[in-house]
C-alpha cells in the first residue's frame, strides 16, 4: 500500500509498505480522503518537528470505509463508512473532571501517532464515528473541521437573531459563519484577503476588509449600536485580538479560535467595562462530531464550496508546495486511493 511520510525540511516522501492487520481493539480503515489542516502544513514548515516522531504519516481530516476488524471491537462491520475522531483521551486522571477532550495527557492522532494520510489506517475502535451509507465521502471528510466550528458556535451559546462577527475568513472561519448562520444568527465576517472576501459574499455571508472599512462602525450601523453579541477570534493576528473587545456589544461572549502560542496584549479593561466573556474552544466532543455528520449528511449548506482541490496521495509534495504558493485556496483533499 501507499503511505505517505513527514520527513523533516518540508519533505515529504511516498512509500510502499505492507497493509497490517488490525490490532485488539482497533479497526482498520481503506481512507478514501484526508484534507489538509493548517496543522498539517505547520508540521510542514518544521513548526512541530519537535513534537511529531519524524518520518512520520501526518493527517486527521478524514472519510472512509472500515476495511478489518480486530479482535475485541464490536458495533463495527467491514463496509461501512466512518470518520475518525482524532483525540486518544486513554491518559485521561479525575483530575482532568470528565473533560477528556482537552486532558492534560490528550494524544492527537495523525500529530503525536500516525495519521491518515495513506491508503489504510489502523486506529481504535473508540475513535469512530458512523455515517449513513449514502453520506458522500468527499464531504464527510470536512466532518473534523467542521466539528471544531460546532463546538466554537455550541460553546458560546450563540442564539438565533444575535450577531455574530468572525474574525478571519480562512476555513475554519467560514465554517464557524456557515455553522452560526445555522443557527439563525445574523453574521458579519472580517478579513483582509480580498479574494477570500470575494468567496464569502459568494457563499452569502456579509463580509468586510477592515483595512478599508471601519469594522466598528460597521457593526454599530448593522446592529442599532448594539455591536456584537458573539465575536469569534479566528484570524490569530494582533489586529484581530485589538477589535475583538471593540466590536463586542454590551455583555458580549468571545470566543477564541486562533492559537496563540505566545502571550499577547489584550484590552482587558473592555472586559471589566462591557462586562465580556472570553471563552477558549479547542477541538470538540463526542456530541459535535454527531452534530456534524448530521449537517454534512442534510447537506443543505454550501460544503462543497469549501473544497478547493482534490488531489492524488502521490502528489502530497506538490500539493503542499502549491498551498504555500496559493495561501488564497481553502480546503485540498487528498484522494488516498490514488
Amino acid at each position: 500500500m501507499k503511505a505517505t511520510r513527514y520527513e523533516g525540511n518540508k519533505t515529504f516522501s511516498v512509500i510502499e509498505k505492507e497493509v497490517e492487520a488490525p490490532k485488539e481493539g482497533e479497526v482498520r480503515i481503506k481512507v478514501a480522503y484526508s484534507g489538509v489542516c493548517g496543522t498539517d502544513v505547520h508540521i510542514y514548515h518544521g513548526m512541530m518537528d519537535k513534537r511529531v516522531s519524524i518520518p512520520v504519516t501526518i493527517g486527521h481530516e478524514m472519510s472512509g470505509v472500515i476495511d478489518a476488524v480486530g479482535e475485541g471491537v464490536s458495533g463495527y462491520s467491514e463496509g461501512e463508512k466512518v470518520v475518525v475522531r482524532p483525540l486518544d483521551d486513554r491518559g485521561a486522571k479525575p483530575s482532568d473532571k470528565g473533560f477528556n477532550h482537552v486532558c492534560e495527557d490528550l494524544k492527537f492522532i495523525g500529530i503525536d501517532s500516525p495519521g491518515s494520510m495513506q491508503q489504510y489506517w489502523n486506529v481504535p475502535a473508540f475513535t469512530l464515528h458512523k455515517l449513513k451509507a449514502e453520506t458522500d465521502l468527499k464531504l464527510a471528510a470536512l466532518i473534523e473541521p467542521l466539528s471544531v466550528a460546532v463546538h466554537d458556535v455550541r460553546l458560546s451559546g450563540l442564539q438565533a437573531g444575535e450577531t455574530a462577527v468572525v474574525l478571519g475568513g480562512g476555513p475554519i472561519g467560514l465554517l464557524v459563519a456557515m455553522v452560526a448562520k445555522d443557527t439563525g444568527a445574523n453574521v458579519i465576517i472580517s478579513e483582509v484577503n480580498e479574494n477570500r472576501i470575494a468567496k464569502a459574499k459568494e457563499l452569502g455571508f456579509d463580509a468586510v476588509n477592515p483595512i478599508n472599512t471601519d469594522l466598528v462602525a460597521y457593526v454599530k450601523e448593522q446592529t442599532e449600536g448594539r455591536l456584537a453579541d458573539v465575536v469569534f477570534e479566528v484570524a490569530g493576528v494582533q489586529p484581530a485580538l485589538d477589535v475583538m473587545t471593540e466590536v463586542a456589544g454590551i455583555r458580549g461572549r468571545i470566543v477564541m479560535v486562533a492559537i496563540h502560542g505566545e502571550p499577547k496584549p489584550v484590552n482587558l479593561f473592555k472586559f471589566f467595562w462591557k462586562e465580556l466573556k472570553l471563552i477558549g474552544a479547542r477541538v470538540y466532543e463526542k456530541e459535535d462530531y454527531e452534530k456534524s455528520i448530521a449537517l454534512i449528511t442534510a447537506n443543505e449548506l454550501p460544503f462543497e464550496e469549501m473544497i478547493t482541490d482534490v488531489q492524488p496521495l502521490s502528489n502530497i509534495q506538490q500539493v503542499f508546495e502549491n498551498i504555500d504558493n496559493n495561501p488564497d485556496g481553502l480546503k485540498v483533499l487528498m484522494d488516498c486511493q490514488l
